[in-house]
């Protein structure tokens, strides 16, 4: 887990740029603050920060290859990286000089080419600069757990793990008001797009090459096929599923240094921690909550952490908390994402880096086996797809005179309309008709050009299926993946998924709805599968979703802060200051609950500060820990 950043000359330039590259590259110790290097040729310049798991030793990046042919910077993990080298020996001859898994890509790279890609479990965003071929290789791992921004100008292209280090070679970049207008919508910027105009995020599941003076060909290599398949023998399907898990968390596992897991009350982490604790008799883990009632999942957590025997520690997190730290969370973010769950999984993260350097957590599983309740809508809005169109227009134009907030009338809104148009995500923040605070708006500009073509390759499946399929490109990847990511390199902590492991995933999408979804539970083959392993209190509990008590602290104890983020932020020639300022009041007002609006309203107005007005300047903290934890 590090931070990586390259650059590909097409002037033959690179030595020049070497300096700034390595002034960059500052911006991003908190990734990598065990070591970091730079190496240049004529053609490519290169820069490393590390965050020392395996093999602390040695695999010191940017890290040669064949006598200097190759430089590779890898930042992620492979977990299948001792069976690979074995392979790589046997079938190759392949020769290593270091004990890792990122000499593991290399030597692949060197004997298979491109698709040693297909043959890695793990997560991953790498570059290999091939000096006899005078070509750049990379690619992003399978789901997006790793970040690779991209930047081209004349000078020649950039990689590099956070937007920061972009900026500072590019300088200042203008809003993109598309993308702007889709983080308003959903609540982040999809990808490959980013909150600034002309730097880009190289895709989950692909891979690219791009030669001195050229512009980067990319190739998707992995497209998520669901091939869902008929359970003749449900248990044996159980079987399969606790089976892949046990070895993808045993995989998961393997490092040179301590590893903990993330523990709420919910069975996606509780699972992961009782396996892990198989691996790991002394496994510490953690959980953060609030105060207030039905906000926390900390006793829920306590009770699992005392059933599945491991030390747990916990945070609890105040609203003041919330509001000192916000800035400095924006600007590890790169771009917003206004999800306020993201504000104490830094403070848990923080509390864990203290302990370990490595956390397992439970990303990816509601994704792959159907654990979001709003799955079921599909089935619950089946009786509406047999009606005819004209009626169902009809309803929601009904639905659209109805008092706000009435029962039903959401409902017969979203039964009114196909799915295609209905469902982009499990954020939706403002609606077209809501974006009056947007004064770029663009009625050409939709959401749908989003999911339009998510929607077309799944045709063929049901409609649940195909919002998990919409979800792997737009949610997980978006704000799950990225929350993750960002806030535990904030504090320096490598935080692994094992349910987003690619033989997982490869049980999961062969799943019918029926072994996802039923009338009283999500996840169901899932829970089935891990009965025996986690807390009798678990299995069946309902999602909390890690809710954070926003709605009521922007009514009272946030109230003054988040009026003055508003009147003090230069960013009105985007967003209609007077009207945020009335949705604040509204929401105080009461009785609707405009909390999410508002919350998006402000991360954006503090990200503006920060990245654009610079009248923003959050105190980014040294990191100071040791090397071995």
């Amino acid at each position: 887990m590090c931070g990586l950043i390259g650059f590909l000359s097409a002037d033959g330039s690179a030595a020049q740029v070497a300096p700034d590259i390595d002034a960059a590259l500052s911006q991003m110790r908190h990734r990598g603050p065990d070591e970091g290097g730079v190496w240049h040729d004529t053609d490519a310049a290169i820069g490393f920060r590390r965050l020392s798991i395996i093999d602390i030793d040695r695999s010191h990046q940017p890290l040669p290859y064949l006598n200097d042919r190759y430089h590779l910077l890898f930042n992620g993990e492979i977990y299948n990286y001792i069976e690979l080298r074995e392979r790589l020996t046997r079938d190759f001859g392949a020769v290593f000089q270091t004990g890792g898994d990122g000499e593991a890509i290399v030597a692949g790279y060197h004997h298979m080419g491109p698709k040693i890609v297909r043959e890695l479990r793990g997560m991953f965003a790498f570059v290999i600069w091939d000096a006899q071929e005078r070509v750049l290789f990379g690619a992003r791992d399978w789901f997006g757990i790793k970040p690779l921004y991209t930047y081209t100008d004349d000078r020649g292209s950039f990689f590099a793990s956070e937007k920061k280090s972009l900026l500072a070679l590019s300088g200042d970049r203008p809003v993109d008001p598309r993308a702007l207008q889709h983080y308003l919508t959903l609540q982040y910027v999809p990808e490959p797009a980013s909150m600034q105009e002309g730097i880009s995020r190289v895709e989950s599941g692909t891979l690219f090459t791009v030669r001195p003076g050229e512009r980067p060909q990319v190739q998707r290599y992995f497209h998520p096929d669901f091939a869902i398949k008929a359970v003749p023998d449900p248990d044996k399907l159980y079987r399969e599923i606790s089976e892949v898990l046990e070895d993808s968390v045993a995989k998961h596992m393997r490092a040179d240094v301590t590893v903990g897991s993330f523990l709420s009350g919910g069975i996606d982490s509780t699972v992961v921690a009782a396996l892990a604790k198989r691996h790991n008799p002394k496994l510490l883990t953690f959980t953060t909550g609030f105060e207030r009632a039905g906000f926390s999942e900390i006793d829920v957590a306590d009770e699992s952490a005392r059933a599945i025997g491991v030390r747990h520690i916990t945070k609890v997190v105040t609203a003041q908390e919330m509001m000192d730290v916000l800035p400095l969370v924006v600007w590890y973010l790169d771009d917003p994402v206004a999800d306020p769950a993201l504000v104490p999984l830094y403070f848990i993260a923080r509390e864990a880096r203290k302990h370990v350097k490595v956390v397992l957590s439970g990303e990816g599983a509601d994704e792959l086996f159907g654990g979001y309740t709003i799955y079921r809508e599909p089935i619950s809005l089946r009786p509406f797809e047999l009606l005819p169109r004209p009626v169902r227009r009809s309803l929601g134009s009904v639905s659209s005179r109805l008092p706000e907030g009435l029962r039903g009338k959401d409902m017969l809104r979203r039964g009114a309309i196909d799915i295609e148009e209905r469902y982009y995500g499990n954020a939706r923040i403002f609606r077209p008709d809501e974006m009056g605070v947007y004064r770029r708006f663009d009625p050409a500009v939709s959401y749908m050009d989003v999911t339009r073509p998510l929607y077309a390759a799944t045709e063929h499946l049901d409609g649940s299926t195909r919002m998990q399929y919409v979800d792997l490109f737009t949610w997980l990847r978006g704000d799950i993946l990225v929350k993750a990511d960002k806030m535990t390199m904030a504090n320096s902590l490598e935080l692994r998924v094992p349910f987003l492991d690619i033989d997982v995933f490869g049980i999961a999408t062969t799943l019918p709805t029926s072994q996802k979804l039923t009338k009283e539970t999500t996840k169901y083959a899932l829970r089935r599968a891990i009965a025996d392993i986690v807390p009798p209190h678990v299995i069946n509990r309902a999602k909390l979703g890690f809710p954070v008590p926003i709605r009521h602290w922007l009514k009272d104890v946030m109230y003054d802060w988040a009026r003055e983020l508003m009147t003090q932020s230069q960013a009105d020639q985007l967003i209609d200051t007077a009207a945020a300022l009335r949705l604040l009041e509204a929401h105080r007002a009461g009785p609707h609950d405009y909390s999410r609006k508002i919350w998006t309203l402000l991360v954006f107005m503090i990200w503006h500060g920060i990245f654009v007005e610079h009248r923003i300047r959050p105190a980014v903290p040294e990191p100071t820990y040791p090397v071995r934890l």
